[in-house]
């Protein structure tokens, strides 16, 4: 199952270190990338509302591999007051080594990762038994003493 490692920065410039880094540990490139807010937006319409498009493909994403809505929204907020985000999507390694790379570089604290979990089926929540015969393991993972966040999806 794939997961993916997320870190907010305050300071896109030190967005290019973080991949870099990432990429020494030995993500693809392709696997690594960064997103700012775009400093415009193209218009396509009379009923054209291009940040608000940004944000709700943004969203989307986030919520496919598991954000929370509070999480979507520290995110979201993050890239208006100018921050950067990093996605780096492997195996479970590797999302927690780009993890503590993101971390060591930074990464700020997002949303309440307490709030309303999202319905993934056959996933045990909290206080509630582990299914045994199943092997889907999704949701997310707080690193412990860092901001990034892991999503198994």
């Amino acid at each position: 199952m794939p997961k993916t490692a997320v870190g907010l920065f305050v300071n896109p410039d030190s967005v290019n270190d973080v991949v870099r880094d990432i990429e020494v540990i030995g993500f693809p490139r392709r696997e690594v990338r960064s997103l700012e807010e775009p400093a415009s937006f193209d218009v396509t319409g009379v009923m054209s509302f291009p940040r608000l498009d940004f944000e709700v493909d943004l969203g989307r994403e986030l919520s496919r591999i598991g954000a929370t809505i509070a999480e979507t929204t520290g995110y979201v907020e993050g890239l208006r007051r100018g921050g950067a985000l990093v996605f780096a999507t492997g195996s479970s390694e590797k999302a927690d080594a780009a993890a503590d790379i993101m971390n060591r570089h930074g990464a700020v604290e997002v949303g309440e990762s307490r709030g309303p979990e999202p319905y993934l089926p056959n996933v045990a929540g909290e206080g509630m038994t582990p299914m045994r015969d199943s092997t889907v393991q999704t949701g997310r993972v707080r690193q412990t003493g860092g901001s990034a966040t892991c999503f198994v999806w």
